[in-house]
């Protein structure tokens, strides 16, 4: 690091906001964090995969959350579709693949509060709890002007103010978005029986519908339907939709009962022509929005977290310089475009009632069932990228070997 180290604006008090200001802060930088306090009434849930987990053990914020989560030990995938084909169930094991877990799901309003909790401990954090009215940018730095008429000045801007950023519009960077004739409804409940730490995806004909386990005999649902199914199913009252999720569910856990908000989100896709431009990286959803498919969405942000924090500290004189945006734009491009290509295929694979692509996830769905050694590079490349063909890779140089 030089002598002064270089200021860095994050945009957004998210979850990834608040871990791009941790993880700027711990590698040194002066950050100056722009936005409210976080949001400890979302009623969501978000799940972690460990080596999200494990990023965030290393900033202090793990241990301030972990109590209050469920590890996910198992994950199935169930075709409840009414089509002419229909896959076979799939079920990964964490102990595959020799992990205690595949990653905690939390309820939303915990694990903002335990980042924010961690981010107020931390040393080179100034959170400045208003929001940016306007960017100037230039060659020689960022300036955001505050609601209430401060300025701040950085090498490096992080947007990290979502979906429809601010900072990115100022950038000038442009973003290809496509909204899809889904909707998300999102709800925790009880139920009768117990979970036993496995999520299931059920597959229907207008998206996944996803128990995750919460601790005790509870669960996070996240139900894809069209738009106007999900205006319905908000509206109904607690006792109905418990009854209709617990039908949807065959019962599997027991008797059902909503004990959380209902929220409806609307489903789409964005992602920018590029990740880094004019003193601005974009992290988070700032960076691309997908379907709730596969637990991919804050995991792929705190993987834009690592590597923008890799890549300042490689450049620490200049973090915001063109050619350290370059090398952000070109480390997370194929990780962005790989989960987003993959989310999206497999939504529109449900979506469509064409035979073909019914065969097609038919028969793909069919192979990870049968074949271990796919099933478990399946399942490590979830995790982390690159770690399933290397452990393969690993795996036939041992056998050549022997």
């Amino acid at each position: 690091m030089p002598d002064e180290p270089a200021t860095i604006i994050v945009a957004g008090t998210g979850p990834a906001g608040l871990t791009a200001a941790l993880g700027l802060a711990d590698a040194g930088f002066q950050v100056n964090l722009v936005g409210p306090a976080a949001n400890r009434a979302d009623a969501r849930t978000t799940a972690l995969m460990t080596p999200a987990l494990a990023y965030l053990d290393t900033l202090g914020a793990l241990a301030r959350f972990r109590a209050e989560a469920a590890p996910l030990r198992v994950m199935r995938i169930v075709d409840v579709t009414q089509r002419l084909i229909r896959s076979a169930t799939v079920t990964f094991h964490a102990a595959e693949i020799d992990e205690d877990y595949f990653g905690l799901n939390i309820p939303n309003s915990v694990l903002n509060g335990a980042l924010e909790d961690a981010v107020l401990a931390a040393t080179g954090i100034r959170w400045h709890r208003e929001f940016v009215e306007s960017w100037s940018l230039s060659d020689s730095g960022a300036t955001a002007t505050l609601a209430g008429g401060t300025q701040l000045s950085a090498s490096l801007a992080v947007a990290a103010d979502g979906r429809l950023s601010a900072a990115r519009l100022a950038a000038g960077i442009r973003t290809i978005a496509r909204p899809f004739p889904q909707s998300a409804l999102v709800v925790s409940f009880t139920h009768s029986r117990p979970h036993a730490s496995i999520s299931t995806e059920f597959h229907t004909e207008t998206g996944p519908f996803t128990q995750v386990p919460l601790p005790g005999d509870r669960s996070s649902l996240v139900w894809v339907v069209e738009p106007h199914t999900a205006e319905t199913l908000a509206a109904l009252g607690p006792v109905a939709l418990s009854d209709e999720i617990e039908r949807r569910m065959q019962s599997m856990l027991g008797k059902v009962t909503v004990d959380s908000p209902v929220q409806v989100y609307p489903l789409g896709v964005t992602l920018p022509m590029t990740f880094a431009k004019n003193r601005v990286a974009l992290v988070g959803e700032a960076a691309h929005t997908f379907p709730p498919i596969g637990a991919q969405g804050l995991n792929l942000g705190i993987r834009d977290v690592q590597q923008l924090v890799e890549i300042a500290r490689a450049n620490a004189d200049d973090p915001g310089a063109p050619s350290a945006l370059a090398a952000f734009d070109a480390r997370r491009r194929p990780d962005i475009l790989a989960r987003t290509g993959a989310v999206s295929l497999l939504n529109r694979s449900l979506l469509s009632s064409m035979l073909p692509a019914q065969i097609a996830r038919s028969a793909g769905l069919g192979l990870l069932g049968a074949f271990a050694p796919l099933r478990a590079l399946f399942m490590r490349e979830g995790l982390r990228p690159g770690s399933g063909l290397s452990s393969l890779v690993a795996s036939t140089r041992k056998e050549v070997r022997r």
